[in-house]
Order: C-alpha cells, then structure tokens, then sequence
C-alpha cells in the first residue's frame, strides 16, 4: 500500500465520478483504476461498487475510506510539522464559516497570513453541520461556528466572542428614527432571512417562538450579502449579528436597530479535530486567536447603530 493509492481513493469519494478524479489528480483514469485494483488486491476487499459509471462505494470501501483520510491527514501534517521545523510554517489551511461569521473572519485570516506569509488560506461558507462533518472527514482543517447552540462534539474548541442581534430595516421604514426595536414588533415586517439549514436562522426562529411570534420571510437564502442586498432595496427587513457592523459602513438606505425584549446571544468560536498531535497550521491558527480580543473588537452595544 502507497500514500497516493489513498489519495486517488479520496479523490473518486469527493468527484464520484473516475474521470473527475483522475482528472483532479492530475493523472489518468487508467492509472487511477489501476491504482484502486492494487489497493483492493492488497486489502484482498472489494473497495468500490462497479458498472459502467461509479456507483459508490461497498461496505468494506466505506471503512477503508475513513482509515485513508486518517492516514492522509496524518501524512499532510507530518509534512507541515517537518516543515516547520526548516523554514517555519507552509501549506495550505481549510476553514469553514458559518454565514454570520464572514464579517468577522478576516479579524483571523488577516494576522495569521502576515505572521504566516508561506501559508496559503482558503475560506468557505457552510452550514454548522457542514462545517462539523467536513472536519470529521477531514476535509476542513478548522471551523468558526456556534459553540453553545447546538452539539459540538469530539472537537477542541475556543471561544471568541458572543452574538448579539440587530434587525437591518430601510432607513424609511416604519422603524425611522428609532434606536431599537422589540422581537415582537420585527415580526410585523417583511422579512428576508438565511435559510432553516442555517444554525443562525434555527437561532433566529426560536427568539421569534419565545415572544409567540412566527416568521414567515418572504425571501430566504444562505447569503448574508444577498440579504443586505434586498434590505437595500428597500422593501425587506432581516434580523443580522451585529458583526454586520465590522464591515465599512451599512448598506445605502438601511439602519440597525438593536433587538430587545429579549436581549441574547450565543458564543462564537473556532473549533478543530479533538487529536494529538494536533495539525500544525489549525494549532497555529488556534494560537494567533488565543491572542486576539475578538470580544472587545465587536463589542456590544456597538457605536454603528441607531
């Protein structure tokens, strides 16, 4: 058994399809066949379900396949460990967002790549269940996600800052001129919101339900700036965490207002595989977070509100 055997396995479980995986693999797909008959033959299992196209995967492949991005991501992160050692930190790191949290990211990103400029960082924008499985599978290096709100299991968690909530509204709406606005009464708008596979609206639904309210949004989405795109427009309103207002400015005809009655919040932080060794460029970034004070950086009650 080889490293690369392994590699092209994850690649067919993440394309599904041989050609695409050959392809992403930058080999061909005979080679990459050829490969998964030698892993089969030294396993003496049959790893993948065959026919003219892919199928999926048996149920011995199902098992090989979580030994094989175990074993990868060790061998990634023994080579940035070994790397550090030479010349300091290099490679690539995976983070998943949950969609409230783009705002704040780059609070992270922007000092970790310049006190790791050999590093580069790719960021994506997914469900917290996405992010939690993701990591799981080894997909993802790093999360920045909910922490007391739903289950975070068998991961290390740190704690950043907590989430409060404002409701963005035209500037000339019913809400003009006033500095907050009760969950009851947000209810009695049109609303936009991020969509029910989204921890952020789960969140939001329930606040509604405490106050006997329950939204109906005419517009859903999983895109924090398609919403402020359709407040702007002037006819929607959505609840959003005030780490909106980190970003330059509100968008045109808009105000925040603060959401009271009740007043809450939920822990925002980072999460990554509970293991040890840990990977090299998660703990970094776990370590440059430590130092930042993302609380006080989106303090609550903020300046940048009616």
């Amino acid at each position: 058994m080889v490293i690369k055997q392994l590699v092209y396995l994850l690649a067919l479980a993440r394309e599904k399809h041989f050609g695409l995986a050959a392809e992403r693999s930058h080999i061909s797909q005979p080679t990459l066949s050829a490969a998964i008959r030698q892993l089969e033959d030294e396993l003496q299992v049959p790893i993948v379900e065959r026919g003219n196209r892919f199928i999926g995967f048996t149920p011995e492949g199902e098992r090989v396949l979580d030994y094989a991005r175990r074993i990868v991501a060790d061998c990634d992160a023994l080579r940035q460990e070994l790397s550090e050692l030479r010349q300091g930190l290099t490679g690539h790191i995976r983070i998943g967002v949950v969609p409230s949290a783009l705002p704040i990211v780059s609070r992270i990103t922007g000092p970790f790549a310049l006190s790791h400029p050999r590093v580069s960082v790719s960021i994506r924008s997914l469900t917290s269940v996405e992010i939690h499985k993701q990591i799981d599978e080894f997909s993802l290096d790093v999360g920045l996600t909910y922490l007391d709100n739903e289950p975070v299991t068998r991961m290390r968690t740190l704690p950043l800052y907590r989430e409060h909530y404002i409701l963005l509204t035209p500037a000339d709406g019913p809400f003009a001129g006033r500095d907050s606005v009760a969950w009851s009464e947000a209810a009695a708008v049109p609303l936009c919101l991020l969509s029910p596979d989204m921890q952020n609206r789960r969140i939001v639904d329930r606040i509604f339900q405490s106050v006997g309210k329950t939204p109906h949004p005419t517009l859903e989405t999983n895109s924090i700036v398609t919403l402020c795109l359709h407040v702007s427009a002037g006819n929607l309103s959505s609840v959003m965490p005030h780490t909106l207002l980190d970003m330059p400015g509100l968008p045109g005809g808009t105000i925040a207002l603060k959401l009271t009655e009740p007043e809450v919040s939920y822990g925002m932080g980072m999460i990554m595989p509970e293991r040890e060794p840990a990977q090299p460029l998660a703990r970094a970034l776990f370590a440059l977070a430590r130092t930042l004070d993302l609380e006080q950086a989106v303090r609550w009650p903020p300046t940048l509100i009616r």
